[in-house]
């Protein structure tokens, strides 16, 4: 099974718990929540999997958000408070601002691979390893042994249920029977665990990733603009922080006063149902409810406050010309009544809310004979919530790749950056940088980008592709320079829609049907453990070469974090391993890109000099006189840009590692090279059957010399890559300009 299949049967066995009448109902919608820090494919799986579960209309809500409307469920006063949400996964940190029941968001962060599982692998590789190595016939790698895997999973849930006693219990003991093992070792004798484990071993493990976390807390606090000082309490959320040594840690580092204003084990799902409440479940981006309402006719119009979390709510008369004589409201709940008032323009009343839910009323108008006026659709509905979020920060940049400026370089235009308030609507203008006819094979490609390192754009996490297809229209033509207008609408969740229209074929083309950001762009992390060495190797050979030309004391700390990844086994990593220690060397690329602001011009001498030797020792031999002649003309360009300080160097740079490329691209040898390369590498790819199937078909080439039929297939395999970096990215055609 898939992981969205096994999603899917928790989904839909969860969802049957809920009353036949509930399940039924033209009202309801559900709300999943995932971690801030999950990405856009991690959201589209999320989704896949609440489809195959068949449980309806269904929105994607953020944890730290989620945790700050169940906190406001709970609220005794106004103020600023942190909340830290440590799952068995993932820390979500939340800046929350709180005002007679209304929440603004100041901030949030977090740390995606940073939890529960993490401190049990470490009682695991520290305590429970050690010990039966000691104890039986093992070796000391025996985990990476298949005949011991499952004895590895129950022993990590033993060590699991320790530490949750230790949340009541100054010690505990990991206890296995040889029934529930049900391993033996070398030498035929049966295993069992049996080893005492006190607090102080556990604050021990767990001081790496608290310290991690409160680092964490601190960068949130430092992005709201907020200090220690300014911060009432935290308010904690997620098993682990039912350990009270951890909550303590954590409020004595901060500076700040510990809460348990909520149930730490359900406050994330009580905080999705009070917003499930406030979803318009009938649109199709699931947008939240308006918070105005009016009543109208002609020559008068009331407006309202629809829906706030305040005891009582402002109605506003306007436009009365027509009218001039007075007004009334009654509740139909309770019999109040707010007697007459003048009618006149801006006129307004505070209407007293007497219960949460739907608060019912009837509006009365008066002429100046102090005749009734009929006033169509009379009725008002003011809902009193428990409490309301206003626009909820994005946890990304989400970024489409095009072609600027007369160099056509590639460059990102950020349809929301990381802090930008959600939901968000916007339209960007892009234009055709080919030719494409109505039923042809051609694409124009819209390539999505979650990240904020402007160059290069590999260090960031592609995240799909949204195309424009020849087979997409019947009849017409998109010509070079055709404009080409792209809607976008991003949710609370961060998740995205897009729609393109094209004015010179009268075509419009949604993302509702081809929009390939998971297939294209996922990662198997059972697969990947041979994609950490790729990407640790290529990140410290960077990091070489950085160190050779620049003096800066955070090149030590980005190797340290790529060391740290290089340090897995992945032999027996599980896929949360994998996935953190690629993580890791993501981040120490984002950093690498930051550093490079402040060393601009030795860096760019550094790429242009490696350009130049790449080409020397590779491109040169296969390449014409003319194409030698002008990359070294071109090479001539991109030092005056260097010395100039000019803007145009990189995509001088890229250029340059084109025409490298293009000139190997000629070479038999480098084209069956560079294919036996990605036949190798099965984990590069998000469907092994597809990868499959074009090493054979590559192979096939290989054995009639067909090259031409070789290169096609190495096309082909480059465009589903889920990781590119350097010359091969030009297979991967970026054909849109910026406008």
């Amino acid at each position: 099974m898939t992981p969205e299949e096994c999603s899917a049967e928790i989904l839909r066995t969860v969802f049957a718990y809920l009353p036949e009448d509930i399940r039924q109902s033209d009202e309801m919608g559900t709300v999943i929540t995932v971690p801030a820090a999950f990405n856009q494919m991690q959201k589209d799986a999320t989704l896949a999997a609440a489809e195959m579960a068949g449980i309806g209309r269904v929105a994607l809500m953020q944890e730290p958000v989620a945790a700050v409307m169940s906190v406001m469920r709970q609220r005794e006063r106004d103020g600023t408070f942190l909340v830290f949400d440590l799952g068995g996964g993932t820390l979500d940190i939340a800046i929350a601002q709180s005002m007679r029941g209304r929440v603004s968001l100041l901030a949030h962060g977090g740390i995606e691979m940073c939890g529960g599982r993490d401190i049990d692998r470490a009682l695991m590789d520290e305590v429970v390893k050690p010990w039966l190595v000691e104890n039986f016939d093992l070796a000391d790698d025996f985990a990476a042994d298949r005949q011991f895997r499952t004895l590895t999973r129950v022993a990590t849930w033993a060590a699991e249920r320790a530490k949750i006693t230790l949340s009541q219990s100054e010690s505990a003991v990991i206890s296995l029977s040889e029934m529930d093992t049900g391993a033996k070792d070398s030498s035929g004798e049966e295993i069992y665990l049996d080893i005492p484990l006190e607090r102080s071993t556990l604050d021990r493990l767990m001081a790496p990733l608290l310290d991690s976390a409160i680092a964490a807390a601190r960068d949130a606090l430092e992005q709201a603009g907020v200090g220690p000082e300014d911060v009432d309490r935290i308010v904690f959320v997620g098993g682990p922080t039912q350990y009270k040594p951890l909550r303590d840690k954590v409020a004595f580092q901060l500076g700040i006063s510990p809460s348990t204003d909520v149930n730490a084990m359900t406050a994330v799902a009580e905080g999705a149902a009070i917003f499930a409440e406030s979803i318009d479940w009938s649109t199709q981006s699931r947008g939240r409810k308006s918070s105005r309402g009016s009543v109208s006719m002609k020559g008068l119009e009331f407006a309202y406050i629809a829906r706030t979390p305040e005891n009582s709510a402002k109605l506003v008369a306007k436009n009365v010309s027509a009218v001039g004589g007075e007004f009334q409201i009654d509740s139909l709940d309770t019999g109040w009544s707010s007697g007459r008032t003048a009618l006149k323009d801006g006129a307004s009343l505070d209407l007293p809310l007497a219960k949460l839910g739907e608060n019912s009323f009837r509006v009365f108008a008066f002429d100046l004979e102090g005749n009734s006026v009929v006033i169509p659709n009379d009725k008002i509905t003011i809902s009193r919530t428990a409490a309301s979020v206003d626009a909820i920060p994005a946890s990304h940049t989400i970024s489409i790749e095009a072609l600027g400026g007369r160099s056509k370089t590639r460059k990102l235009q950020a349809l929301v950056r990381k802090g930008d308030a959600l939901p968000r609507k916007g339209k960007l203008s892009f234009r055709s940088g080919e030719t494409l006819r109505a039923g042809s094979s051609g694409s124009l490609n819209f390539k999505l980008w979650e990240g904020d390192v402007s160059d290069p754009i590999e260090d960031n996490q592609y995240i799909g592709l949204f195309k424009v297809s020849g087979q997409d229209f019947d009849e017409g033509v998109i010509n070079v320079g055709a404009e080409l207008v792209c809607e976008f609408d991003i949710s609370d969740s961060g998740n995205i829609r897009l729609d393109v229209s094209v004015p010179e074929i009268s075509g419009s083309f949604s993302s509702g049907h081809n929009y390939y950001a998971r297939q294209e762009a996922q990662t198997d992390y059972t697969q990947a453990a041979g994609l950490v060495q790729t990407e640790v190797e290529r990140t410290l050979d960077r990091l070489d070469q950085l160190e050779q030309q620049v003096e800066d004391s955070r090149l030590d700390d980005i190797r340290k974090k790529v060391q740290t990844a290089a340090n897995f086994d992945a032999n027996s990593a599980e896929p949360e391993e994998t996935k953190k220690a690629l993580d890791g060397v993501r981040e120490a690329k984002r950093e690498i890109s930051l550093l490079r602001k402040d060393h601009l011009k030795t860096i760019r001498q550094m790429d242009l000099d490696s350009a130049v030797s790449a080409f020397a020792s590779g491109g040169e031999e296969f390449a014409s006189d003319d194409e030698r002649e002008a990359f070294a003309s071109l090479v001539k360009t991109a030092q005056n840009s260097i010395d100039t300080n000019g803007n145009d160097f990189e995509s001088h740079l890229d250029e340059l590692r084109g025409r490298n490329f293009m000139a190997l691209w000629k070479s038999e040898k480098f084209v069956i090279d560079f294919f036996h390369a990605l036949s190798r590498s099965p984990e590069q790819f998000p469907d092994l059957e597809q990868h499959a199937q074009y090493v054979e078909r590559g192979r096939r080439a290989l054995a009639t010399n067909d090259h031409q039929a070789l290169r096609a297939v190495l096309i082909q395999m480059n465009e589903v890559r889920i990781f590119r970096s350097g010359e091969e990215e030009i297979l991967a055609m970026t054909n849109i300009m910026s406008a």
